[in-house]
């Protein structure tokens, strides 16, 4: 039987989910082939393929996780490479599917559309473009502030360098890449300086907290601005996602730096030779970096494992959603702790500030976490079998790849060719993972059961 045209171009059709993980696939490529090159390298010679991969993914894909010292081993052209790559990768969950989606020949369909509203909390898809502008735009102010401030600092201590190295910065604190060329010590000889920290912190957080949060909140100040509502009903103005990323990521940072401080003011490798304030902020630092940024102002090797354990759990839950971040998202844990409460008080939906949340969100939340959680496990025990690492570790290395942030104890440049394979595969996946499964989640959770089976109990807990 033949098939028609029509029939065929349908069915050679690419779906959304595809797209992004090509989209991302060919940056990593392109990335690959560019870094291979004798230009890149500070030396003049060739790197080696895998190397090359590695570090093209850990830009792309935002992590920060790196086989060479990024300070002395690349050239100038290899930096500027590795930039283009970290803004690429960090603004990639909005841009790569609208762009790949609207623009490189592809018709959008009514499906499409509705689909990349689902997944983007938009109403239009001229309102997704509208925002895509939004984010570019946003991005470059947020950087160049941040870029600017810097300078104060970078300037009158490498000269006409500091420009580029505070340029470099605020674009890979943004975008939560943790990627840096300032030394071999990273962000550790600014360790008490409040101008890096807080303005490192301010970027990491900005990227981090979800672009739909930015405009939801600047929208509501607009409306206070002008007098459309009153100052003391902006917090009961916001949408409930903007809320639930506000409460969530304050209680992380907080309690983040709470265990931090606790478990590490007296260990000579971290914070034991720091005054009271260096501690405070130096925890502070960690917490917020941990989140998948990336940076280091503290020894994560020195970490105790307690300490460790704890920086697992806050890597693991990232960032939120539609923002530069990683991680299986605070939005996803919010929604699933919200859910373990309203069955623990015995309430049949899921309530939070006077609003039900779909038990279709709920749904989606745990299979995400549970996808997340399993592809993880999986990852470590590779990694277990193929290096001679101890389990913490490995458990560090492969959640700060899956959640694209970027920290290790020291692991990455001891990895074998096969150990930096399983990294590469986790930083990808964790990059087009937890957008690709929002979307194919949100597809199928668009066709409504034409009918429903009878119900029976199983026993749990």
């Amino acid at each position: 039987m033949k098939i028609s045209h029509k029939n065929r171009k349908q069915k050679n059709r690419k779906t959304t989910t595809q797209l992004i993980a090509i989209g991302f696939l060919i940056a990593i490529i392109i990335g690959t082939v560019i870094l291979m090159l004798p230009v890149s390298s500070a030396t003049g010679k060739w790197t080696n393929p895998v190397d090359a991969m590695f570090t093209a993914t850990t830009s792309v894909c935002v992590t920060g996780l790196t086989v060479y010292d990024t300070f002395s081993y690349w050239s100038t052209f290899g930096h500027i490479v590795m930039l283009c790559l970290i803004q690429c990768g960090g603004l990639g969950i909005v841009a790569f599917t609208t762009i790949l989606t609207v623009i490189l020949g592809r018709r959008v369909t009514l499906k499409d559309r509705l689909l990349l509203e689902d997944a983007f909390n938009l109403t239009t898809l001229s309102g997704l473009v509208r925002f895509l502008k939004k984010i570019f735009i946003g991005t470059f102010i947020v950087e160049g502030v941040g870029a600017l401030i810097y300078m104060f600092v970078f300037v009158p201590e490498y000269g006409a360098k500091g420009i580029w190295i505070s340029v470099f910065t605020a674009v890979s604190a943004f975008c939560n890449a943790g990627i840096d060329i300032i030394g071999d010590s990273s962000l550790v000889p600014y360790s008490s300086n409040i101008i890096i920290n807080m303005v490192t912190m301010v970027l990491i957080v900005s990227g981090g907290i979800g672009f739909i949060v930015w405009w939801d909140f600047l929208d509501t100040i607009g409306k206070v601005r002008h007098k459309d509502i009153k100052f003391k009903h902006f917090w009961s103005k916001l949408k409930l996602h903007t809320k639930i990323v506000i409460i969530t990521t304050l209680v992380l940072i907080i309690t983040g730096a709470a265990f931090v401080l606790l478990l590490e003011y007296n260990n000579a490798e971290t914070l034991g030779a720091k005054s009271w304030p260096e501690k405070i902020l130096a925890a502070v630092f960690q917490s917020v970096t941990v989140r998948t940024a990336g940076f280091t102002m503290i020894s994560q090797k020195g970490l105790r494992d307690c300490t460790a354990f704890i920086c697992i759990i806050l890597m693991f839950i990232g960032g939120s959603s539609v923002g530069t971040a990683g991680g299986v998202k605070t939005g996803t844990v919010a929604v699933i702790i919200l859910a373990a409460i309203s069955v623990i008080k015995g309430s049949n939906d899921t309530v939070v500030f006077g609003r039900k949340i779909p038990a279709k969100t709920v749904r989606k939340a745990l299979a995400v976490f549970t996808v997340s959680i399993a592809v993880t496990f999986l990852a470590i025990i590779a990694l277990i079998m193929v290096s001679e690492i101890n389990f913490i570790d490995a458990t560090y290395e492969i959640v700060s790849a899956v959640a694209t942030v970027g920290l290790t104890r020291d692991t990455t440049g001891l990895l074998n060719m096969p150990g930096k394979l399983i990294i590469i595969l986790c930083m990808y996946l964790g990059r087009i993972g937890p957008i690709s499964m929002a979307i194919a989640f949100a597809k199928r959770g668009s066709n409504e059961n034409r009918f429903s089976y009878p119900d029976e109990e199983i026993t749990v807990g």
